[in-house]
């Protein structure tokens, strides 16, 4: 247990060094990951690892990776099989493969780009030292942290879908409820909206006895805004989806983003980190 215990820390320590290093070299970072892609000859990048001037990217035959500049937001959709350097301003190719680009607004979101590189070692991290969640875990929202709404939909177990569920709902210091009614099932969408940053909470009960509930946070009318304006549609393109969960989890939306996390995951099996940030 020791020695394992030992194992890990030492991992740990390895990996935060490795992200210090990225965060002063790294100019972009990877975006999207399909097939056979290697960063100077080592192969499978994680996704979301940074890159710095001069690295090579080699992608294979029917393979492809996405890399993003964090200054320009400029995002490099790279198909193999070819040869790509990473320069100042651009991924370089062949021209008989050259990258294609989009641009994008990601860039004018500085603290998520900051976030990539910290969360692309900690889904490192989860992958080898988590463990996962034992069944029965709180399945309740919200009931931690922040959330990107003001008019939630609350959400809960329950054993029979038409069960009679007592609801309250009370902002923090005040004596008299927000709401209070009933609810039928394991979720109430709330009729009204609630006051940006402001700290609620909820109960759920069935005969007087508490099944459900939670104590969360309203993010700040600025911030409600800015995740409004960047939230992408289901067709959206990947990468920006995944940078939208990045989003949300840097502006302390925590539950969401791990439902977002979980999306992203069962639609790209073939991306373990998803997986793991989604615990």
């Amino acid at each position: 247990m020791i020695r394992s215990q030992r194992a890990i820390l030492t991992f740990l320590l390895l990996a935060a060094s490795a992200t210090s290093v990225a965060l002063a070299d790294g100019i972009a970072f990877i975006t999207n990951l399909k097939g056979e892609v290697a960063i100077d000859g080592n192969p499978r990048p994680p996704l979301l690892s940074e890159l710095a001037k001069g690295q090579k990217i080699t992608v294979g035959r029917d393979s492809q990776a996405s890399v993003m500049y964090i200054a320009s937001g400029k995002e490099y959709v790279l198909r193999g099989p070819a040869d790509y350097l990473v320069k100042d301003n651009e991924v370089a190719g062949s021209t008989a493969m050259p990258p294609v680009t989009r641009n994008t607004e990601w860039r004018t979101s500085s603290k998520v780009l900051v976030q990539v590189a910290q969360t692309s070692a900690a889904s490192v991290r989860m992958r080898s030292a988590a463990q996962p969640k034992p069944e029965g875990a709180n399945k309740s929202f919200p009931s931690d942290g922040s959330i990107a709404t003001l008019q939630p939909t609350f959400r809960w177990t329950v054993a029979d879908p038409k069960q009679r569920v007592e609801f309250a709902l009370m902002a923090v210091g005040e004596d008299r409820p927000v709401y209070a009614g009933k609810a039928h099932g394991g979720s109430f969408r709330l009729p009204s909206k609630l006051k940006p940053e402001t700290e609620y909470a909820w109960t759920a009960t069935v005969a007087g006895n508490e099944i459900a509930g939670g104590r969360f946070r309203t993010l700040g009318s600025e911030a409600l805004q800015q995740i409004e304006r960047s939230k992408p549609s289901e067709r959206a393109e990947f990468s920006d989806r995944l940078l939208f969960t990045l989003m949300l989890q840097e502006m302390g939306a925590a539950q969401e983003a791990r439902e977002s996390w979980a999306r992203l995951s069962q639609e790209r099996a073939d991306l373990p980190e998803l997986a793991s940030l989604a615990r």
